[in-house]
Order: C-alpha cells, then sequence, then structure tokens
C-alpha cells in the first residue's frame, strides 16, 4: 500500500490524488484523469494566467484595480480590503480578508486589458500550452474551475521547473506579499500572521493548518470547498494534489494533515 492508498478510508464518494517531485517522479492513485469541480483552488491557476497577461505587458500588478488605493496585487494577495461579496471591510494593505469576489475583479480586469474573456484567456495562457485535457474555466475566476489530478501535477511540474513564467515572477508568486497582515484563514481561524503570495497561501506559522506539520513554512498552495487541495514544498521538492467530491469539513481537517504527512514521507524513501 502506497501512501495515497489512504483516501480509500475517506469518508468520500470520488477521490483522486497523486504527488510528483522536480525530476517527476511520483505516483497517482484514484481516477487521475477524471475532471473534479476545484472550488477555490481555481484561484491559483487564475493567478498564474493573470500573471503571464502581467509578463505580457498586458497589465501591471501595480494598475488601479478594486477599492480606490488597491492594485492588481492587492487582488492577488487577498489584501485590498474586499470582504467576500465585495464590501469594503478594511483599507488596502491593512488586513488580509479573503474575497471571491476579488478574484471576479480580476477576471474583469484581465477582460478589459485583453480583449478576451476571463475562460478563453485562461485557456490560451494555461491549458494550451501545458497540453491540459481536463481543465476549464466555467464561470467566476474564484471558484468555477474544472480539473484532474494529472493536469494539476502537469501545473506543479510547471511551477517547480517555470516555463510559461520567468522563476523571478513564480518566486514573487509564491514568497509574501505584506507579510505581517492578520486575517483570518477560512476554516482555520485568525492568524495573526495569514502569510499570502499572488495567488498562493503560504504555509508560514499558521497552527492549525490544512499541510502537514513537517511541511516547511515556505510551503505553498491552496484548498477548496469541493474537498480539494494542492501543496507544493520547496524545502523538500515535493507537490500534493487531492481531489474529491466531498465539500469540505471535519473529516479534511482531520485527515488531510496526516495525509500529507504520509505523502512526504514516501516521497523522500525514493
Amino acid at each position: 500500500m502506497t501512501a495515497l492508498d489512504l483516501i480509500n478510508d475517506w469518508p468520500v464518494s470520488n477521490a483522486s490524488a497523486g504527488w510528483t517531485d522536480a525530476s517527476g517522479t511520483g505516483r497517482t492513485t484514484g481516477a487521475s484523469s477524471r475532471p473534479f469541480l476545484l472550488a477555490s483552488v481555481t484561484k491559483p491557476l487564475v493567478s498564474i494566467a493573470v500573471m503571464i497577461a502581467v509578463e505580457e505587458g498586458s497589465l501591471g500588478l501595480d494598475d488601479p484595480a478594486g477599492p480606490d488605493g488597491s492594485t492588481i496585487a492587492h487582488l492577488l494577495s487577498h489584501s485590498s480590503g474586499l470582504g467576500p461579496r465585495g464590501e469594503i471591510l478594511a483599507r488596502p494593505g491593512e488586513r488580509r480578508i479573503y474575497s471571491n469576489h476579488g478574484f471576479d475583479l480580476l477576471g474583469a480586469a484581465v477582460e478589459a486589458a485583453t480583449d478576451m474573456t476571463m475562460a478563453t484567456y485562461f485557456h490560451e495562457a494555461l491549458v494550451v500550452p501545458l497540453d491540459l485535457s481536463a481543465t476549464s474555466l466555467q464561470g467566476s475566476p474564484a471558484h468555477a474551475g474544472i480539473s484532474s489530478v494529472d493536469d494539476l501535477l502537469k501545473i506543479c511540474s510547471e511551477l517547480m521547473n517555470p516555463t510559461l513564467l520567468s522563476v523571478e515572477t513564480v518566486s514573487q508568486m509564491t514568497s509574501p506579499i505584506l507579510g505581517d497582515l492578520p486575517g483570518v484563514l477560512p476554516g482555520y481561524g485568525r492568524q495573526d500572521r495569514n502569510l499570502w503570495g499572488l495567488g498562493f497561501e503560504i504555509r508560514g506559522t499558521k497552527s492549525p493548518h490544512w499541510t502537514a506539520p513537517s511541511n516547511s513554512e515556505s510551503t505553498y498552495g491552496h484548498f477548496g470547498q469541493a474537498g480539494t487541495f494542492v501543496w507544493l514544498d520547496p524545502a523538500t521538492g515535493v507537490a500534493c494534489v487531492v481531489l474529491t467530491d466531498e465539500i469540505f469539513g471535519a473529516w479534511a481537517i482531520d485527515r488531510w494533515p496526516a495525509f500529507s504527512e504520509s505523502i512526504i514521507g514516501e516521497a523522500a524513501t525514493l
């Protein structure tokens, strides 16, 4: 039995999982080519597309977007002051407030800058060059993505060995932005240092957390209400993906850290 087989005991109807390292060593289990709803795991994928638009010169991280004083970078790092539904709860750069509406505004910014729908730009910028077969954006850039374990592992490999973006841009996306901001990590409560990069949550010293106790502080990724997650740990060079059809809840809080711990242990032996 491999570490991935732990998902067979989870209270979910369907699940697939996989891991990889920078060399391409890895494993999958379940129907790894099957599309699953991503929920908020959509956000890091959209963020990659947004940063491709930035590198192309269509957008700038300092371009105004959202509330007065907010920028594209603020929206990507959940520091614009917008609440989940677009209500203004703070000044830009003051608090980390997780905002779905902020990502809808990012989609609108891409559309205005490129004269393409966000779904089309997402497809052309990310899906086509990486030859993804089960990935699409079918609505809100905050939560309407669909993908498979196989495709997400390709995206993880891209982040570990960038070709679509520069190494410097990936480093910027996965490093803390306004690192000392407090805020609530959905599902896990208030964090004094709620670290985020540009589209990616960063583990830091958050406790409790959905990754493994031995994941490094530099681990970055995202989880979704659809019972999905992806993380990459630069310290170990390992990335892990889990997709299920069971809404996030106590079952995930209980099982995900131990699962990720097993993945880290297995990867270290190969």
